[in-house]
């Protein structure tokens, strides 16, 4: 018996979304009297985060913290539409489209805290812990919440904001009909060391590096989770899950009722 260390690599381009009549998402975005703001998407969190980022995305650009915003995914009849969960396209197409509608009602917002202040919504600004102030005046100020009440129960406004993003349509090659599917991509590089033992063919992950080139990671944590999720799903499936082949013979291995 003896035991072989060896080491494999793999890397990918990964293209994000689709190129599909511009891969359209929408997105709504609400205050209520208490200067909280509800996130409306059809777009579905199949445990990758994405309500986490486009909360973080909500409160940052309404320049409120992170505990006022709620963002609901009902589903495709109550919420606006999206082209679909799938290509790793959420945080791109979703989160841009909430980026655009919190913009909208934070400018209701601030409009509303400008006439409660008397000033120019220009001369305003955030704090981002749920106060608005005066640019060079922190003394005056306004709550989001006091905002709110005022928008909706004096002002007669409703501070909320609606958000689409589309991916520019791919250039044709007039001459080959050739275009691009997709708008941007991820590259990832992985390298594996294993052991395998050469009468049993048993083999043990000894270690596993990987690089990944993703753009700004809007949360860290969970970029992490997720490159080490994949990697253990990967490992699984390639020395676990997989019936045949297996060495010396398949009886002696994992089998479902169709393999044997």
């Amino acid at each position: 018996m003896t035991r072989h260390r060896g080491r494999g690599m793999a890397s990918i381009n990964y293209p994000i979304g689709m190129n599909l009549g511009g891969d359209p998402s929408q997105a709504l975005v609400h205050s209520n009297p208490s200067g909280k703001f509800t996130v409306a998407l059809s777009s579905i969190d199949l445990g990758q985060g994405m309500k986490s980022v486009t909360r973080q995305i909500c409160a940052e650009t309404l320049g409120v913290p992170v505990e006022d915003v709620y963002v609901d995914t009902a589903d495709s009849d109550t919420g606006p539409h999206c082209m679909g969960s799938f290509a790793s396209r959420g945080t791109h197409r979703v989160g841009n489209a909430v980026m655009a509608a919190a913009r909208e009602a934070r400018g209701v917002m601030m409009e509303a805290a400008a006439e409660e202040l008397e000033v120019n919504a220009a001369d305003l600004e955030t704090d981002g812990r749920g106060n608005i102030h005066v640019k060079g005046a922190p003394h005056r100020s306004i709550s989001t919440k006091d905002v709110a009440i005022a928008a909706q129960f004096k002002q007669g406004k409703t501070i909320s904001g609606r958000g689409i993003f589309l991916v520019p349509l791919s250039n044709v090659d007039p001459e080959t009909g050739e275009m691009s599917p997709a708008t941007c991509y991820a590259h990832a590089c992985l390298v594996a060391e294993v052991e395998v033992d050469d009468e049993t063919g048993e083999v043990a992950m000894v270690r596993m590096d990987s690089a990944y080139e993703l753009g700004r990671a809007l949360n860290p944590r969970l970029v992490e989770q997720q490159l080490v999720g994949g990697a253990w799903m990967g490992v699984s499936h390639a020395l676990y899950e997989t019936p045949e082949p297996y060495y010396p013979d398949p009886v002696h291995g994992p089998a479902t009722s169709s393999s044997i």
